[in-house]
């Protein structure tokens, strides 16, 4: 057994024995119980998915090390309490996206990014470099750079990092404590024919959200409501609604979800109200849901902060 941190949580460690590689910082394994067999044995069985033979190499280039960084070997005891630190890499050649983030702000403390569609805030499963946090990283020479906050793959908008450690506590505890005002914008269908709407705007709606079966979608499920998001008409165009989402909790895809079961599911959601088969790289019809806005009062200064997106929804 074994407990994984990804490299953007490691480099809130004091001490991290291996460098930030080409933006990429590196992960870390803590060992809870001692195994036969050696440290090659141990990595091919706790990453099945990664082959044997790229271990090996990874061993054999010295790249995977101890806290105090001793480089390890395959044949390296794996003992209990131990921490190992490697990079995550991949093994098939990541697909470019071909659009581009902006920057809308940076001082000695933030780095404000507008994202766009299709990109991934973090690492995570087939996307590494082509990532919003690997590429600033590259960008800029930040190597403690840390989102705040996160926004789908297929939402674009406003992000905002911390690049600070001293200052990092100040700005992730306004998000835990919900003064953070965030604003969505989202095309979908009107809610005219709803049987749940049956009022006018602006109205609050709010429901019990949940893990779906499906890992990677949300449910909603009998029991006291915990997400909660006011929802404002923009403008309405035949059968297209241009939709001002103001969501007072963080779930994980409120905001799609709650429109969904309003009958709205936003235009081009792949995931609600029904999963559909994985679409690849196709980047031909984004999400239209977009993270207009984020305000707020400096923790540090106390000065308001207001930041905007720059990308538009596209009306079909």
């Amino acid at each position: 057994m074994a407990r994984t941190r990804k490299g953007h949580q490691a480099e809130a460690n004091a001490h991290v024995p291996l460098p930030t590689r080409d933006g990429v910082a590196p992960s870390y394994l803590w060992l809870t119980e001692t195994r036969a067999g050696g440290m090659l044995r141990f990595l091919a069985e706790r990453f099945p998915d990664v082959p044997e033979s790229a271990w090996a190499r990874r061993l054999a280039r010295g790249e995977i090390v101890d806290a105090k960084g001793v480089a390890l070997g395959a044949d390296s005891h794996v003992r209990q309490g131990m921490r190992i630190w490697y990079y995550r890499e991949l093994e098939e050649p990541e697909t470019p996206i071909p659009f581009q983030e902006q920057v809308l702000y940076q001082d000695e403390h933030l780095l404000v990014a507008d994202k766009p569609h299709f990109l991934p805030t973090i690492p995570t499963g087939r996307f590494l470099h082509e990532t919003l946090l690997v590429r600033l990283k590259k960008r800029f020479g930040l190597p403690h750079l840390v989102p705040i906050h996160r926004l789908d793959r297929e939402t674009a908008g406003v992000v905002i990092f911390s690049h600070n450690p001293e200052s990092r506590g100040a700005y992730q505890s306004m998000f835990q404590k919900r003064v953070v005002r965030k604003v969505y914008e989202a095309l979908a269908r009107p809610l005219e024919g709803s049987p749940l709407v049956g009022r006018d705007f602006p109205f609050t709606y709010r429901s019990r959200m949940q893990d779906a079966e499906q890992f990677f979608v949300s449910a909603e499920v009998p029991g006291e409501p915990n997400s909660e998001t006011l929802i404002e008409l923009i403008e309405q165009r035949g059968e297209v609604a241009h939709y001002r989402l103001h969501p007072h909790t963080g779930r994980k895809h409120q905001l799609r979800l709650h429109l969904s079961a309003l009958g709205a599911p936003i235009l081009n959601d792949a995931f609600y109200p029904v999963a559909l088969p994985c679409k690849g790289d196709d980047f031909s019809a984004p999400l239209q849901l977009l993270a207009r806005s984020i305000a707020f009062e400096d923790p540090l200064s106390g000065e308001p902060r207001r930041f905007e997106s720059g990308f538009r929804l596209d009306w079909p």
